[in-house]
């Protein structure tokens, strides 16, 4: 028993002794914004130099701040596009994008469409107008397998409802 005690005790001291080791965990899957931009200017084609996204609690977006960069939370551009990845998003946005040709745009305030929120920005002379588009992708991942169970369920009731209704047809004419 004094052997087993020694050694319980040894492993204990070695564990006081070894470096703790960070870890690293992610919390799954993060709501994101696609936006994809279409030219309303005649003339030259302009690219996106840089842009804000704000987020706003109100409606009338009279609080509105830049999405915050935290970790892989942030908003990038592309010369074409724009993509954001945040840890939660408020319900009103507004974007306000910098171009090639020098001018700042701003667009309305446009609503969450959903987790994986596609828009597609259209550059006018003096502004952006947002459209949401719907998507699957729009649906959080956490409710893809209760939707799916929901609308099997459905269907093997309909269809044992029928086999049994047809049944009782057959039996009746009998």
């Amino acid at each position: 028993m004094t052997k087993f005690r020694i050694f319980l005790l040894s492993l204990i001291l070695v564990q006081l002794f070894l470096p703790a080791h960070a870890v690293l965990a992610d919390t799954g899957p993060k709501p994101t914004m696609e936006f994809t931009f279409e030219q309303e200017l005649t003339g030259e084609p302009v690219t996106i130099t840089s842009g804000i996204l704000y987020e706003c609690d109100q409606p009338d977006c009279s609080d509105a701040a830049p999405l915050e960069e935290h970790g892989p939370q942030r908003f990038t551009c592309e010369a074409d596009s724009c993509h954001a990845l945040a840890y939660g998003f408020a319900p009103y946005h507004r974007l306000e994008i910098q171009f090639s040709d020098g001018e700042t745009r701003q667009s309305n305030i446009f609503k969450t469409v959903g987790f994986g929120s596609r828009y597609t920005v259209t550059i006018r002379p003096d502004d952006l107008l947002v459209e949401g588009q719907f998507s699957l992708a729009a649906i959080p991942p956490t409710l893809i397998f209760p939707i799916v169970c929901t609308c099997a369920l459905l269907g093997m009731g309909l269809v044992t409802g029928l086999i049994i209704f047809l049944i009782m047809m057959r039996s009746a004419r009998k």
